[in-house]
């Protein structure tokens, strides 16, 4: 089982419809119609694991309003064990997408006082557990922030596979040099992380290019580094030398919601079919190749449809990894 820990959310997103009535609404004219959508950086990953085919549990704390609801009900529909999930009378998180032309997405969250900010780490996770996964809002937003970080050092103590995608939002980061230096502190405990190039680019502060900050990263603690580059494809880079990339996947580009988390998930299902989320021998060349190039295609599918839609196993003609 891979546990992915952190929050879920609703994103509220662009319809693309300027006048949904056809009529002009004075000064709202051009303003863009909002659908809720369930989300959420470990929300997303946790729902792409499962439609994979791994089993999965989701580790947070929701909502018992209609939201919340919404949100424990699409775990369910995807399978995802929800024993590890905690409730409260809190609201909803809510993130505001904003479309680029590009099909980029940009986020204004409204955070304050929601449910996943109280949460707490369970006494144990379950003896079924082989990784776990951190990441995103969860990190940045105290008091949950630190009930996070000491699930992730208490998962590494056992000895658990971790995967950390920090996914930076810089609008929820209090106090930017504090984070970053916090980031570092968990990389001891951090076996793969995974980021992409403008991650890399606000966590050192602009300073460098971002495959010397992997090398840097990957000396103090994890096993491997991947880099996402948008279209241009993905990078890893590991503790024992080798660096390879493959290209992205070719696809008529939505919108990249959800995207970063589908690579996640792919990533951690990949290593799983290699062997590579316990003892075993580290993936060599071959294996990282396809397990990058099963990452790409993942995160194509998902930006070649509006919103954080990852794909089903079937729609990847999975083979058996090698």
């Amino acid at each position: 089982m891979i546990i992915v820990a952190g929050e879920a959310l609703i994103d509220l997103v662009p319809t693309g419809l300027r006048d949904v009535d056809g009529l002009d609404d004075g000064p709202d004219d051009g303003l863009p119609a909002l659908l809720p959508r369930r989300g959420g950086g470990p929300y997303n990953t946790a729902v792409a694991l499962a439609r994979l085919g791994t089993p999965t549990a989701f580790c947070s704390r929701l909502s018992t309003d209609r939201f919340g609801q919404a949100l424990m009900s699409g775990l369910r529909a995807d399978g995802v064990d929800t024993s590890l999930v905690r409730r409260g009378p809190e609201p909803t998180a809510l993130a505001v997408a904003h479309v680029g032309d590009d099909g980029s997405a940009a986020y204004s969250f409204h955070v304050e006082g929601t449910a996943d900010r109280l949460f707490t780490a369970p006494d144990a996770l379950p003896g079924a557990a082989r990784a776990v996964s951190f990441g995103t809002c969860s990190l940045a937003l105290e008091p949950g922030a630190s009930a996070y970080e000491d699930l992730m050092r208490r998962a590494s103590a056992r000895g658990l596979f971790t995967a950390l995608d920090p996914n930076v939002r810089p609008g929820i980061v209090p106090d930017a040099d504090a984070y970053r230096a916090r980031f570092r502190s968990w990389l001891p405990y951090v076996t793969l992380l995974k980021l992409s190039e403008e991650d890399a680019a606000w966590l050192t502060d602009g300073e460098g290019d971002p495959a010397d900050a992997a090398r840097e990263w990957l000396a103090a603690g994890p096993y491997a580094v991947v880099l996402t580059r948008g279209g241009a494809g993905l990078t890893v880079l590991t503790r024992d030398g080798l660096e390879l990339s493959v290209p992205g996947e070719p696809v008529t580009v939505v919108d990249t919601i959800g995207a970063g988390d589908t690579v996640n998930a792919a990533l951690l299902h990949r290593l799983d079919g290699h062997g590579a989320l316990t003892a075993s021998p580290a993936p060599d060349a071959r294996q990282w190749r396809d397990i990058l190039a099963f990452a790409a295609r993942a995160a194509a599918v998902t930006c070649s449809r509006a919103g954080a839609r990852p794909p089903h196993a079937g729609e990847l003609a999975v083979s058996p990894a090698g």
